[in-house]
């Protein structure tokens, strides 16, 4: 009979989550240099994290995931209150896929004074594409990781590596420029994305989508495979995902992956697409 996973340790304070990570990081056995993972989410887990947290196993002595909706990445008109809450189900994956740690503080716990009056600000590169589409969520994404990545950070010597996918390709760019422009003691380590059977890029607002919604949203990954092998050409990539029952097009873009300025088709480039899926908004990538 197998033996069933240990259950990860839930920790809701920051000097709690502290206490139970120095004491972790103490325990590695010494012929092995201590080291530590964080995958940050924000909950509603599922197969994609699984590779986050499973890669992060791999690497690194102790584990830890944070599971926190934070709220100031989400606008006036997004789904804030239905975004799904499910801690309980979470930490249940987190011990399959081989968490040590869960930090799953209130807003309270993260914003004792409400609001913070000082934010990371992502410029220019977090204005653009969804940081157009959704003012201010960047700063917000960024602000609660820098402030996860200060409250996580282990003591020297133990290396500190944290777990992003690829399919939210902005917001990663953006956390590596955050690390390297602020010398944040930390390596950034991108995990490609997981899909389903079908193609679907897997995400928590998945669970929104019903079964015709489903097969709609089929689009994003079929056309950019299209737009990858060279059959259709960026505008007429737009015009087949509008013309999808119950897709609304955001932006379809191919830009450099290092600036997200446009650029032309071609070996290299990644091509960007975000919809509305009846009231789902959906996000998915590929590198050309």
């Amino acid at each position: 009979m197998s033996t069933p996973p240990t259950a990860p340790r839930v920790c809701r304070g920051i000097e709690e989550f502290r206490t139970a990570l120095a004491d972790r990081l103490a325990a590695a056995p010494e012929r092995v240099p201590a080291s530590l993972g964080l995958v940050p989410t924000m909950g509603a887990l599922h197969e994609g994290h699984g590779h986050l947290v499973r890669l992060a196993r791999q690497e690194n002595t102790v584990v830890a995931v944070s599971v926190f909706v934070n709220p100031l990445q989400f606008g006036p008109d997004e789904d804030l209150e239905r975004y799904p809450r499910t801690l309980e189900a979470d930490v249940g994956l987190l011990a399959r896929f081989g968490a040590d740690l869960v930090f799953a503080p209130s807003v309270a716990e993260m914003y004792p004074d409400g609001e913070p009056l000082v934010r990371v600000t992502s410029g220019r590169l977090g204005a653009v594409l969804d940081g157009a589409s959704r003012p201010g969520h960047f700063d917000g994404a960024l602000t609660v990781v820098n402030k996860l990545l200060n409250i996580a950070a282990p003591p020297a010597p133990a290396a500190f590596r944290a777990y992003f996918g690829e399919k939210d390709a902005q917001q990663l760019l953006l956390v590596r420029r955050m690390v390297a422009d602020f010398d944040l003691p930390v390596t950034v380590r991108p995990v490609p994305i997981v899909r389903d059977d079908d193609g679907l890029a897997l995400s928590s607002r998945n669970r929104y989508l019903d079964a015709a919604q489903r097969r709609s949203a089929l689009v994003l990954p079929r056309t950019l495979g299209a737009l990858a092998a060279g059959q259709l050409g960026p505008e007429d990539a737009r015009r087949r995902i509008d013309a999808e029952d119950g897709v609304r097009l955001d932006y379809l873009v191919v830009v450099d992956p290092r600036t997200l300025a446009p650029v032309e088709p071609g070996p290299g480039a990644l091509a960007l697409v975000a919809a509305h899926v009846g009231g789902t908004r959906l996000i998915d990538n590929l590198v050309l």
